[in-house]
């Protein structure tokens, strides 16, 4: 096995391995959702409808930025979203694409996260904006999420789901755990009445605070 290869298992074993946990956390289903892993000139992702417990290394598929692939499996539907980040994003690493509940139950109604606890801050803002609605697969709804991640690295898809992309795939994935955990606070406190949202101010002071919040000093980003 040449290092080329080796390199390509070890991401696609890894890539499996976030697939698996995603469902174990509850934040994804079945085969719904896509993960991906950027490697070399393109990308490493999940392929189209397969069960993830199904999946062996050999069927993670590698596409190109021009979103050609020459593997035996189809990529996902969603690769145009992963593509677009990584082109857009050169900072991205890995890219996580849910159908968490309450993520998916506020993108149903078109709403934002807004800034009803600090911790909305962990997307880059001072909240995290809900897409467009468009089909999905489809250029228009890629587009549409470019928009809302503009200076944020998770947003909410219209009557979809949510994305969000990190450094790498064990941030990715602790970044849609904390976005869907955000939802569901949201969601459980918008029953008792209107959230008190914190301020311009406040959210700037928290933003500042989370340029150096969690990290340790070996860390890049």
């Amino acid at each position: 096995m040449t290092s080329d290869s080796a390199t390509r298992t070890s991401l696609s074993c890894k890539v499996i391995e976030i697939c698996l946990a995603m469902n174990t956390q509850g934040i994804n289903q079945g085969s719904a959702g896509n993960v991906s892993a950027r490697h070399q000139d393109g990308f490493l992702i999940t392929p189209s409808g397969v069960a993830y417990e199904r999946l062996q290394p050999g069927d993670i598929v590698f596409v190109d930025r021009d979103g050609a692939s020459q593997d035996r499996l189809a990529p996902s539907s969603e690769w145009r979203m992963h593509r677009d980040i990584y082109v857009d994003r050169p900072e991205a690493g890995a890219v996580l694409h849910a159908h968490s509940t309450f993520a998916t139950a506020l993108s149903c109604l078109r709403l934002e996260i807004p800034a009803f606890h600090y911790m909305v801050a962990v997307a880059g803002g001072s909240s995290i904006r809900c897409a467009e609605y468009a089909l999905f697969g489809t250029q228009t709804l890629s587009d549409n999420m470019l928009a809302a991640l503009n200076g944020r690295r998770a947003c909410l898809l219209g009557t979809h789901g949510m994305i969000c992309y990190h450094a790498n795939l064990d941030k990715v994935l602790l970044l849609g755990i904390e976005i869907e955990s955000l939802a569901r606070q949201y969601w459980h406190a918008c029953q008792l009445g209107e959230p008190v949202l914190l301020d311009n101010e406040q959210m700037t002071e928290v933003l500042e605070r989370f340029k150096s919040y969690g990290k340790q000093p070996e860390d890049a980003d």
